[in-house]
Parts: structure tokens; sequence; C-alpha cells
């Protein structure tokens, strides 16, 4: 028997989403279990909060308006599955381009323990921002 949606791992999983999306890594950890795992989109696991608060200060730098959309929620449990698209801009010398804007659908799985969050697992398509990467566009120079 499945358990009872909890209104409570949905609220962690959407605050978490918020702190994304204000590049607040420090709230990020108050809201991850001190042995948090994020999963990526090509199943690299990172595992303790200390190391994936600075993997995502790292990818704030890359990506310093990194946002993720959330159009749907399907609570089952202490884990939640969120659907919708990331999007940002890869900052080639600081400068945030127009042209190094990318945006792809993107799912979530967010397994909670309590008010916080146990495991972060993306799934999206990173080519778009992979092949801006291999072959940024440029600030131009003065």
């Amino acid at each position: 028997m499945a358990a009872p949606d909890s209104p409570t791992a949905t609220s962690a999983a959407h605050a978490f989403a918020r702190a994304i999306n204000r590049q607040d890594v420090e709230g990020m950890a108050a809201l991850m279990t001190e042995d948090h795992v994020f999963i990526d989109s090509l199943g690299t696991r990172v595992e303790g909060r200390e190391r994936m608060k600075a993997g995502w200060a790292a990818y704030f730098q890359m990506i310093p308006d990194y946002t993720i959309t959330i159009e749907e929620t399907f609570p089952e449990g202490p884990t939640v599955l969120m659907f919708g698209s990331a999007q940002g801009t890869y900052a080639v010398e600081g400068a945030l381009l127009p042209e190094n804007r990318w945006r792809t659908p993107a799912a979530w799985r967010a397994v909670t323990r309590g008010n916080s969050i146990a495991e972060w697992r993306v799934y999206a398509d990173n080519d778009p921002l992979r092949r801006i990467m291999r072959e940024p566009r440029l600030p131009e120079r003065g």
C-alpha cells in the first residue's frame, strides 16, 4: 500500500526549487540532509551536503541565472516528482550573452526525510548546454 501523499514532502521539494531559483546555496544546504545525494541526468552521484554545496556554488558560477520552472507536481509519500524545464545562460568571462542561453525540458525526483531533501535527481537533456559550452559566443572586445 502506498504511503499517503505528504504536504511536507511537496513543501520541502518546492522550497528547494525556490532556493535553486535564487541561486541560494546556503538555503539549499539548509534543506538538505547531511547525507544528501544528488544524481544528475547521466547518473553521476554526489553524496554529502558539503560536497553538494561546493557543486552548486560551482554550477552557479558557470550558469549564474540558472532557474527551473515546475509545471506539474506529483507527490507519493516521501517522494515528489516534478516536471517542467531548466534554463540559464552559460557565462563566458562573466558575460551572459543571449546566444549562450539554453532551455530544456526537465524532471526532478525529490526524496524527502521529514522537511529535508535526502535525494535530488535530475532528468534533463543537457545537450543544448553542452553544445554552447563547446562553442560559446564570446564577449566582444572593446
